[in-house]
């Protein structure tokens, strides 16, 4: 018996346009050497982890085997630290430069991680809020030279460097190609170089920024006492802005208002068209609540269809403080990953009666308005790639044990297959997508996905951009610099990449699979499947997925049929389709 669960109607208000469209994220240092004149300098990784400046360095050659050590890396360094102090030159112009290949795959929205001034790659140490960082600019040495001459708690006299200006022209483009982007707000916490912590490092108890932060010891070296101030999760690169019971406190508070509306609004004169079109917030809860209340009137206020979405990573209860319409319209939604995987990407699958309750509650957790615009990726910057997750499902490991995943998924752990993923890895993660492209929600592809990328954990899950018309290294080599038994070939795959392409435009062309309801017809725990259908108005599709180990008869509802649109479009029209294992078919209602 059919049961419909999912209405279109909510009591709060999120953006229209993020209803409609497909997430691309992107990792910038990583995406594409657009202009190798502003390659980063070895000097330009001072005040990030692993804080070697002696050893020899190069910029590291983007198609180069991912564990074999280079010449300048033979050293004692363990492997790790030499992929942190690794840089490849991905900039802003490699964005610009890919944009069309972005739009040829059907994106209609990209997230970027963090492209402020900072010393890391990943850059969630922040010098600055108010700079994108020389690097992914033209003129680094010119950038740096123009920033020098501010005040930078006096927006007055902040200028526009080259990097800013490129910036704000890669806003243009992406908007001239009807897409929207928004950039990665860490607000949380800075870097070491940021201008306002130096100042308290250098003046101690004399800075007038001293109240900024959670200084627990100002340094007294007759005592004996060093300088110490809270840290996020004890990571000593990441300074803590100080928060009372209304959040981040007046400076840091300010600031942050003043950089939202720098962005979203460049020339000050109310052309949002000319700004970014939202926000994603890093370790959003770790920031109280009244100071995202407070922000998002002000966001909401520059541009009322901006969107805001946060990483709030916990259980459903905690979720929902989030998105009650005055903080976030969405979050990063991890638990849709979670349950998803755990259904079709382990080697112990729940049953598919029990995914579905999972899904459920998910949905009826939120309002309608905001589960139309969570984010529905798969992986991230922060988690293995899906692919190799999938390649290591015998392990049975928890995703929604976050940390311990995290830990457990790293290329640092012996039992974890950092090796090519297996042809039934790749066949599941094609199942996998299936859904995702035709659930309600947004879908979110994590760079490279389509292109065939794989990698464990943080920072495996960071390789350079595999793209058709670069060469590339095959990996030879494992964590431990072994030998793998055979090489790993690694090239741009056309055939995964032609998947994504179809299934996303099919999700673009047709209304229902954007914002059409969704009903559950069929579920069979024995033979682990399921039907369920989008529809909005006369407009109908059902997703047909065997998540078996045999070939199985699947069923439209009595009276209904249809014909095969995805991933092979027939003219045959029926009510019955053979599904083979592990397979999922996509039918129109006729």
């Amino acid at each position: 018996m059919s049961e419909r669960i999912l209405a279109n109607e909510g009591k709060l208000q999120t953006p229209e346009w993020a209803k409609k469209v497909v997430w691309y994220q992107i990792y910038p240092e990583r995406f594409e050497n657009g202009d190798i004149g502003n390659d980063p300098e070895l000097e330009d990784q001072i005040g990030s982890w692993p804080h070697d400046q002696t050893r020899p360095w190069q910029v590291h050659p983007w198609g180069a085997d991912w564990y074999k050590r280079q010449s300048w890396e033979q050293n004692n360094l363990n492997i790790w630290d030499n992929i942190q102090r690794r840089r490849y030159g991905g900039d802003l112009q490699g964005i610009l430069n890919r944009l069309d290949y972005l739009e040829d795959l059907g994106i209609g929205a990209i997230y970027l991680n963090p492209v402020f001034e900072a010393p890391s790659h990943h850059k969630y140490d922040g010098a600055t809020y108010h700079h994108i960082d020389p690097t992914f600019g033209p003129d680094p040495e010119g950038d740096r030279e123009l920033i020098a001459q501010e005040t930078p708690d006096d927006p007055a006299t902040w200028v526009w460097t080259s990097a800013d200006k490129l910036f704000l022209h890669l806003i243009q483009e992406v908007h001239k190609r009807n897409m929207r982007i928004i950039i990665d707000g860490v607000f949380n916490h800075v870097g070491l170089n940021h201008w306002a912590f130096k100042d308290v490092k250098r003046n101690q108890r004399e800075s007038k920024f001293g109240r900024w932060f959670k200084v627990r010891s100002y340094e007294n070296p007759e005592r004996g006492v060093p300088f110490r101030v809270t840290t996020w999760e004890g990571f000593q690169e990441l300074p803590e802005w100080r928060q009372d019971k209304n959040g981040i406190v007046n400076g840091p508070r300010d600031y942050i208002f003043d950089i939202t509306r720098r962005w979203m609004d460049p020339f000050g004169n109310g052309d949002t068209s000319a700004g970014i079109d939202g926000w994603r917030l890093d370790v959003a809860f770790c920031v109280k609540h009244p100071f995202w209340k407070a922000w998002r009137k002000l966001v909401k206020s520059i541009n009322p269809e901006a969107y805001l979405t946060g990483e709030v990573i916990g259980d459903i209860k905690l979720q929902k403080q989030f998105l009650k319409g005055d903080e976030f319209d969405a979050i990063m939604n991890y638990e849709f990953a979670f349950n998803l995987t755990e259904w079709l990407g382990s080697s112990r699958p729940v049953k598919v009666s029990q995914f579905t309750r999972n899904m459920k509650k998910l949905w009826n957790a939120f309002d309608p308005e905001v589960n139309m615009v969570m984010q529905n990726l798969l992986d991230s910057h922060d988690t293995a790639r899906i692919s190799s997750q999938i390649h290591n499902r015998d392990l049975s490991l928890r995703y929604r044990n976050w940390w311990t995943f995290f830990e457990k998924s790293r290329g640092s752990n012996p039992k974890y297959k950092t090796d090519k993923p297996d042809d039934h890895s790749w066949k599941l993660l094609r199942l996998l997508t299936i859904v995702q492209f035709t659930w309600p929600g947004a879908p979110m592809v994590y760079y490279g996905d389509e292109a065939g990328m794989w990698g464990a954990n943080d920072p495996c899950c960071r390789k350079p951009m595999i793209w058709p018309d670069r060469q590339y290294e095959n990996e030879t080599c494992q964590p431990n610099g072994r030998p793998l038994d055979s090489p790993n070939k690694t090239v741009f795959d056309k055939s995964l990449h032609a998947w994504y392409r179809q299934l996303i435009h099919l999700r673009n062309q047709h209304e229902a699979l954007l914002t059409g309801y969704l009903e559950f017809h069929h579920t069979d725990n024995k033979n682990q499947t399921l039907v369920y259908s989008r529809t909005l108005g006369t407009s109908r599709f059902y997703i047909l997925i065997n998540n078996g180990l045999n070939t199985a008869t699947l069923e439209l509802p009595e009276g209904c049929s249809g014909y095969p649109v995805f991933p092979d479009e027939r003219d045959h029209t029926g009510s019955s389709f053979q599904a083979p294992p592990f397979s999922g078919l996509i039918v129109r209602g006729a």
